[in-house]
């Protein structure tokens, strides 16, 4: 942090902010002139900034909401018109065609359309949606390009219409995230203010599209800000409820899949639960694996990738031909899962034949979403595990309904490491409160198991991993908000009188004087030992190359413009003001008396705190077992 002439301590006056960005190096003040406030300006309090972006969050909420029931729309319509030759809009399953053969063309048609859009509109309609918008994050400063916002949604709905196996989530969450950019892109914002809008966009896409308006708020958070803060938060929960209002008022309440009452048999079924959480994680690990292993496959076939999609919908044609219910997003078979009306067979059946279709209709390219697939074949694990236990154990008494909605929450947040918003998510789509103590115990253990054989990565950050980006998906508070300036200072500062010599502190330097010597920065102080500037390295050797005898004194030759901090401020704060002037040490001064100095703060006061942390994560204290042994 120090700059190109070694200063460490430079700036504003005691107490303000003003920058001496000009003697801090090219590249700080390049980067001070991008992100700060010139010098003089105001900064607007951050309750105003806070207020703008919840006004914005509000309008994108609206527009996502719309966006997707248009979406919605968009795919009954296509669904109709592919395989029932119909104009109507009105949500039709694909399953219920009366094509024959010929059903295995359709999906072919759709890859293919979708694999031009891909081509010659943009690549980013490629997957499922999420990856995207967090790469938008984490690379491009929350930047997300306008034909995504339109070609995403329209591909996602040519694919799904065609019989596509996909969800409408993936596609809405990546289209209400650029909504969301491009406002932020549009106003005034820095990058973390578009990086909230966009969050917003995307949590108002899922909760307009499945009616979960917490859950979609905390997937926000889990996947796309990495952060819980009043800034991001709020913002948030108005987008979120203005989507869900929207979709109330246009596709109506109620929970997504009306299910009849279910008997989650809590106590007597926790052993059962114990062993559904295993291998939950299990099937979460083995499909993500899978689903990129499907991918590696594509990218070595000897043709352009604009037939990819094509040839993974042929894949899925066949497959739809002889299992129809993977075709399409199988709401309703979802729904007959979670209220038992499906048999032991014909859960199997559905549970390998859509996993097998989502790998290789998605692992091709295409656009479509994760979530209602995984859920339906997980959905169909557990309800399939549940019968086959209570044939092994017919006291049991399992219901396969319960284990069906229990496994479809933890199969996906295991491998998405996104557990609370899928515990939360399935809880909502049902709105059935017995369900929460199972889909904790579940999800976790899932959670544990994915952990273990994907360490670091999950099915949403498997594809930025392979392009060299790293996603922290731990949450803990920076322990610099959590000490004070006064806990780690140094309240023995470098100290020079002001009426000094130049000449003189450069011979103490030479000569390795320990006092000053090794600090590049020193405080100038009158004869009451009271703050009046400082000097630097730097400014010793431009008054020796004007004044080689060296008669200056350090007071004309320094600064009287000082960057300060005081004890009762947070490292956090501290870490912030040497960060925006480039400097690696800063005088501690009495807030009341700027002028009097008790101390200073370096870098190592600051590392101190991180080493504090590291002790209390890592270091073992004796126990009181240890008294009697």
């Amino acid at each position: 942090m120090t700059g190109d002439d070694g200063r460490e301590m430079s700036g504003a006056q005691p107490g303000s902010s003003s920058t001496n960005g000009e003697r801090n190096g090219a590249v700080a003040a390049e980067w001070v002139g991008r992100s700060l406030l010139a010098e003089g300006a105001v900064a607007p309090p951050a309750q105003f900034r806070m207020v703008l972006v919840s006004c914005l969050a509000a309008g994108i909420g609206l527009v996502a909401g719309f966006i997707a029931y248009l979406l919605y729309r968009l795919i009954g319509f296509l669904t109709n018109v592919f395989f029932f030759h119909r104009l109507s809009a009105d949500f039709a399953s694909a399953r219920l065609n009366h094509l024959g053969p010929w059903v295995i063309a359709i999906p072919v048609i759709g890859g293919l359309i979708v694999g031009v859009m891909a081509k010659y509109g943009t690549p980013k309609i490629r997957g499922h949606g999420i990856p995207e918008a967090m790469e938008a994050v984490l690379v491009n400063r929350s930047r997300i390009e306008p034909r995504v916002a339109i070609l995403k949604p329209i591909s996602a709905a040519i694919a799904i219409g065609t019989g596509g196996p996909f969800g409408a989530e993936g596609p809405i969450i990546q289209t209400g995230g650029a909504v969301g950019s491009l406002v932020g892109q549009i106003v005034h914002t820095t990058a973390v203010e578009r990086k909230v809008l966009l969050a917003c966009g995307a949590a108002a896409g899922m909760s307009a599209t499945f009616n979960t308006p917490i859950a979609g708020v905390i997937l926000a958070i889990e996947l796309l800000l990495f952060e819980f803060k009043s800034r991001s938060f709020i913002p948030l929960v108005v987008a979120s409820t203005l989507a869900t209002a929207v979709h109330l008022q246009l596709l109506g309440g109620g929970p997504m899949f009306q299910v009849a009452a279910m008997d989650f048999g809590i106590p007597r079924a926790l052993p059962f639960y114990l062993l559904l959480g295993g291998i939950c994680g299990l099937a979460a690990v083995g499909f993500s694996k899978a689903l990129y292993w499907m991918e590696d496959k594509f990218e070595k076939l000897p043709v352009d990738q604009l037939w990819w999609p094509a040839i993974g919908g042929l894949g899925l044609g066949i497959i739809g031909y002889f299992v129809p219910r993977v075709l399409g997003v199988g709401y309703d078979t979802i729904g007959d899962i979670l209220n038992a009306r499906l048999g032991l067979e014909v859960l199997l059946i559905v549970m390998v034949a859509k996993a097998v279709a989502l790998m290789v209709s998605l692992g091709s390219g295409t656009s479509g979403g994760l979530l209602a697939p995984m859920f339906m074949s997980s959905a169909a694990l557990g309800g399939g595990y549940a019968m086959l236990m209570d044939r092994v154990f017919p006291a049991a008494n399992l219901a396969p309904g319960a284990f069906a909605l229990v496994a479809m929450g933890a199969v996906f947040g295991a491998a998405s490491r996104a557990t609370f918003t899928f515990i939360i998510f399935a809880f909502e789509i049902t709105r059935d409160y017995n369900s929460v103590l199972p889909l904790m115990l579940v999800s976790v253990i899932a959670d544990g198991v994915a952990m273990l054989f994907m360490p670091g990565s999950s099915i949403m950050t498997e594809k930025l991993a392979r392009r060299g980006l790293r996603i922290h998906h731990d949450y803990e508070t920076d322990v610099l908000t959590h000490v004070t300036v006064s806990e780690t200072m140094d309240h023995e500062a470098p100290l020079v009188a002001a009426d000094m010599r130049v000449g003189e502190l450069a011979e103490r330097i030479a000569r390795r004087d320990p006092e000053v010597s090794r600090h590049q920065g020193m405080l100038v102080v009158d004869e009451e030992r009271e703050l009046v500037g400082v000097i630097t390295r730097g400014d010793i050797l431009r008054a020796l190359d004007k004044d080689p005898v060296g008669t200056m004194t350090v007071r004309e030759a320094g600064s009287s413009r000082v960057v300060v901090t005081h004890p009762d401020e947070l490292l956090s704060e501290a870490s912030a003001k040497m960060l925006r002037h480039n400097i690696g040490r800063l005088p501690v001064v009495d807030r009341h008396d700027p002028h009097r100095i008790l101390g200073s703060l370096g870098r190592p006061g600051i590392m101190s705190a991180g080493l504090r942390r590291l002790e209390e994560e890592h270091v073992r204290e004796p126990g009181w077992i240890a008294r009697f042994f």
